[in-house]
């Protein structure tokens, strides 16, 4: 089914790459022309999109889950009962899907529920929902929270978990003894399907903003107003961003592989943190058009790209990885990354 709106992604956009990265590369000599065709063809993916979505989203039905975990207001000294209170309710989880004959949910459950991890928030509900710390979130002076794109769920979550663990393995070789850091993977909020109406609509993101505001106030509580705190969006995340950053107490944003914040500048997002804003060299998110307009009253698409330079942001290099690179060990990405995170702006390659 996907492999069919990959087809008429490729033949709406003139041949270029499917929303997932998926078969046909747009030629590097591209056309206004073509730009403009794929404009105007993008209802025909959304049409598409809208039939395809809700047949596949069918087939599955709804996963049996407890209700998360009654914890403490969060603070350094309640970390340890809510990582365990957390895993406790993963496993409960785990044995709930295994009983209604959804081997591949238990396991990543299951997982979730392992002694070494500390998960600030577990819903096993649905598609799920989870908040997982690496490193030391009590005594880190530095924070990073990752904030992920469409496609990230409970059954994905290890490719979006495996970038935040390469990210606090750079720091800390990185920063060695002398700095304490952590990293925060924030799936807080239920994420659009790459192929689906939603991915190219505000909606999913307004429903999260707030969410994320929420949990960032609870983060203080845990370290301290001195901590510094760097955000870093990613894909469909940089929109949850864009609309939150306005009521966001963090000092850095930084953009990766985004399509679009929904607003034209970085002045349009109200923040006081730098912005930063990176795309791979072989990122599909380069053919998407970066425009935003209503069709049938809905929203479509999310203005300006953030690595031009109208858009105003300290653009970075990220080497030349695709859409899911921008955490590979020994990338140029993951370096600027950490010396984000840790301060290091005069080191930061630019673009």
């Amino acid at each position: 089914m996907r492999g069919r709106v990959r087809e008429v992604w490729a033949a709406a956009t003139g041949g270029g790459r499917s929303p997932e990265g998926g078969a046909g590369r747009s030629t590097a000599g591209a056309t206004r022309g073509r730009r403009r065709r794929r404009l105007r063809l993008l209802p025909a993916v959304l049409v598409t999109a809208a039939v395809v979505v809700p047949l596949t989203a069918a087939a599955r039905p709804g996963i049996p889950a407890p209700a998360p975990a009654h914890l403490a207001p969060l603070t350094a000294a309640t970390l340890d009962e809510a990582y365990a209170a957390n895993r406790a309710n993963a496993a409960l989880a785990s044995r709930m899907a295994e009983a209604h004959g959804d081997s591949h949910r238990a396991a990543a459950d299951r997982e979730m529920a392992d002694p070494s991890r500390k998960l600030l928030a577990f819903d096993g509900r649905g598609e799920g929902r989870a908040t997982e710390v690496f490193g030391d979130l009590a005594h880190a002076d530095r924070v990073a929270v990752l904030i992920p794109g469409s496609d990230t769920t409970l059954d994905t979550y290890g490719r979006f978990r495996a970038g935040a663990s390469a990210l606090q393995e750079r720091l800390a070789h990185v920063s060695g003894a002398g700095s304490r850091t952590a990293v925060v993977a924030w799936l807080g909020y239920t994420t659009p399907g790459t192929v689906s109406t939603t991915v190219l609509t505000p909606a999913r993101a307004e429903e999260a903003a707030p969410r994320l505001r929420e949990f960032l106030r609870e983060l203080r509580a845990v370290t301290g107003r001195s901590t510094h705190v760097s955000l870093l969006c990613h894909s469909y995340g940089s929109v949850v961003c864009g609309r939150a950053a306005g009521h966001l107490d963090v000092g850095d944003i930084v953009l990766l592989g985004s399509p679009g914040t929904g607003v034209d500048t970085v002045a349009g997002l109200r923040t006081r943190a730098r912005v930063w804003a990176a795309r791979g060299g072989d990122d599909w998110v380069a053919n998407v058009p970066h425009v935003s307009a209503d069709l049938f009253g809905t929203t479509v698409g999310f203005g300006t790209d953030p690595v031009s330079p109208a858009f105003g942001a300290r653009v970075f290099t990220a080497g030349q990885g695709g859409h899911s690179d921008y955490f590979s060990p020994g990338s140029a990405s993951l370096a600027n990354l950490a010396r984000i995170v840790l301060g290091e702006t005069t080191e930061v390659t630019r673009a």
